[in-house]
């Protein structure tokens, strides 16, 4: 649910980027009080395993469409929701800059459309959901479902109002959203049914590590065991198991297709362009390849050395993002312990 910059107008993206930065602020303030600082190599890690994840879309059956998981839900469960939207917000930032997966004009959209519903509305209600079942239950795994389901619902829905908006006429309001949300529905049952067997997975093996569980004493040996889990995971999901994402469109050029006939919106203002132009720029491997020309045999799997650099790379850029954010979440003016003078 990438948006191009040709879906929004300079002011909607304007304002989702507003919308985005006064989140990421809100975030980075509550997650240094919580002294979250301490866990941002786990974020480093689970954001590089996303970023990963991503790049791996499913079919959808019986309708020529694929997705893939967004993980805004599943970081906050394991991260808490500040540290969550400020890691998919660094995922969607190197996807935009290195791979030209999702526009630099829109990205304000992206981030929100992704990271500020299943953080900040759909987290909050699998909590209050969790408190009414046992977390191992199978209620607490339809509750995360469910979760999941809103999370992509609400995105989904946010950017059909961004092209409205946008008097993107292409796109008739109506018509769009009947095609994006039950395509979206469909995704993000299959998103929630994977965040519900990893989350599984991590209640047997590091069940402390849990954002509601947590505590700076019990947590060490849980990120090392936790962590060397996901950076193996990563780096196949990223090198090896991309070579088998679904070649269908995804669900937003899907829907995209079926109103207007064509994936490509034409929009031919100077800020596009100057926005097209930078992207250019700085996407060192476009759709995850070495950008090379010519008709390429079209296979499946399809084994590819430049999908496998830009899955382990772009895993590596996250990482090091995420840690770069890491230094803003220092809490400023910690007063030193004072020392008792020995006599």
């Amino acid at each position: 649910m990438h948006m191009a910059d040709a879906l929004i107008s300079p002011q909607v993206g304007a304002v989702m980027w507003t919308a985005t930065l006064a989140v990421g602020a809100y975030s980075i303030k509550k997650a240094r009080e919580k002294e979250e600082q301490d866990h941002i190599a786990l974020a480093g890690i689970l954001g590089a395993f996303v970023f990963a994840a991503q790049m791996i879309n499913f079919s959808i059956p019986g309708t020529g469409s694929s997705g893939h998981i967004g993980g805004g839900l599943l970081l906050s469960i394991l991260l808490g929701p500040h540290l969550a939207f400020l890691t998919i917000a660094a995922i969607l930032l190197i996807q935009a800059l290195f791979f030209a997966d999702g526009g630099l004009l829109s990205y304000g959209c992206n981030v929100f459309n992704l990271a500020f519903y299943t953080c900040f509305i759909a987290y909050p209600l699998l909590c209050q959901l969790s408190k009414k079942t046992d977390k191992k239950s199978t209620l607490s795994k339809a509750a995360m479902v469910l979760a999941s389901v809103i999370g992509l619902q609400l995105g989904a829905f946010s950017v059909v109002l961004e092209t409205l908006f946008s008097n993107k006429t292409e796109l008739p309001f109506f018509t769009f959203v009947m095609l994006m949300q039950p395509i979206h529905l469909a995704i993000g049952l299959v998103e929630g049914f994977i965040t519900a067997a990893i989350i599984s997975s991590v209640e047997k093996t590091a069940p402390q590590i849990l954002s509601h569980a947590r505590t700076q004493s019990s947590t060490a040996p849980a990120i090392e065991k936790l962590g060397a889990v996901f950076i193996v995971a990563a780096l196949f999901t990223g090198g090896i198991l991309s070579w088998f994402a679904s070649t269908q469109p995804d669900g937003l050029e899907w829907s995209i297709e079926k109103v207007s006939g064509t994936v490509d919106i034409e929009s031919t203002s100077n800020v596009h362009g100057l926005f097209s132009d930078l992207q250019k720029k700085t996407a060192i491997l476009p759709d995850y390849s070495f950008g090379t020309t010519g008709e390429a045999l079209e296979t499946w799997p399809k084994a590819d050395a430049g999908t496998s650099v830009s899955g382990i790379a772009g895993a590596f850029f996250t990482f090091l993002l995420v840690f770069i954010i890491g230094f803003a979440l220092k809490p400023k003016n910690k007063p030193e312990p004072v020392q008792k003078a020995k006599w």
